[in-house]
């Protein structure tokens, strides 16, 4: 094997190590721009601009704040909230919480737990 074979390969490895990782992909217009640019401020969140989506990913767990959202469109408070978000955003991984005000990035099925209702209890 060459070893332009063996660097693909072990770039798209599977790899089954917990990655702490949350995110998701937006659309790349007007609004998905405006959500990243807010996002891409955050401590442990990491923005990417492709050409046709903006790939958003975070450390443990980041929140996208509706009101913040709306402040950097110059919009009024209330324009952007879970619908507008899922209508601008294609495909998402680990545990996505919907609140009133917010949506939660979580990356630990057991951080998103208690608000999912989920029951972590083993079951023999």
């Amino acid at each position: 094997m060459t070893t332009t074979q063996e660097a693909i390969q072990e770039r798209f490895a599977e790899n089954r190590t917990p990655s702490d990782m949350c995110g998701f992909t937006l659309m790349n217009n007007q609004v998905g721009v405006i959500v990243a640019q807010v996002l891409k401020n955050l401590p442990n969140v990491t923005v990417t601009y492709l050409p046709s989506m903006i790939r958003v990913d975070g450390k443990t767990r980041f929140d996208v704040i509706y009101a913040d959202i709306d402040e950097a469109a110059g919009e009024d408070e209330g324009w952007f909230n879970s619908a507008e978000f899922e209508e601008s955003m294609s495909t998402h991984y680990g545990r996505m919480i919907h609140e009133d005000d917010r949506t939660i990035m979580v990356a630990n099925p057991e951080d998103a737990a208690e608000s999912l209702g989920f029951d972590l209890q083993v079951v023999r």
